[in-house]
């Protein structure tokens, strides 16, 4: 049963694993030590997705005081195609909500085709001028 939460410091392990096969295409995948930064100074930023005792997705949902920034949406290849990313990004949309966010910037590469489907997909439309997928809430 697949499950979205704060992921924890006994989550670092397997999430660096995730992004370093699974997060791209990115000029660095992030590694544990900026992953713990990332913890120490937001508990629930980064939320992971675990099915079975693994974690098989993430997103990081940055606060800024009026907008959450969404990065790091990475799946498990071999669960891709099954709600994984849309039951992160609903997570992350409740979190928003929850901290009165008034926009959410979703942060991807375009050479990422599939990446930029989901985005749009789900509601999220590129912002010509700066380059950011946005959506208003």
């Amino acid at each position: 049963m697949l499950t979205i939460r704060a992921a924890t410091a006994d989550d670092l392990t397997a999430v660096v694993e995730l992004w370093d096969r699974a997060a791209g295409p990115t000029r660095h995948a992030g590694r544990r030590a900026e992953a713990m930064q990332l913890l120490a100074r937001d508990a629930e930023a980064l939320l992971a997705a675990v099915d079975g005792g693994q974690v098989v997705g993430t997103l990081i949902v940055g606060w800024d005081g009026w907008r959450c920034h969404l990065y790091r949406l990475a799946v498990d290849p071999t669960v891709r195609r099954r709600g994984v990313a849309r039951a992160l990004l609903a997570e992350a949309r409740r979190r928003a909500s929850a901290l009165g966010a008034i926009r959410l910037d979703a942060m991807v590469n375009l050479e990422n085709t599939t990446a930029v489907a989901f985005w749009n997909a789900e509601g999220f439309a590129l912002e010509p001028d700066d380059g950011r997928f946005s959506l208003i809430l």
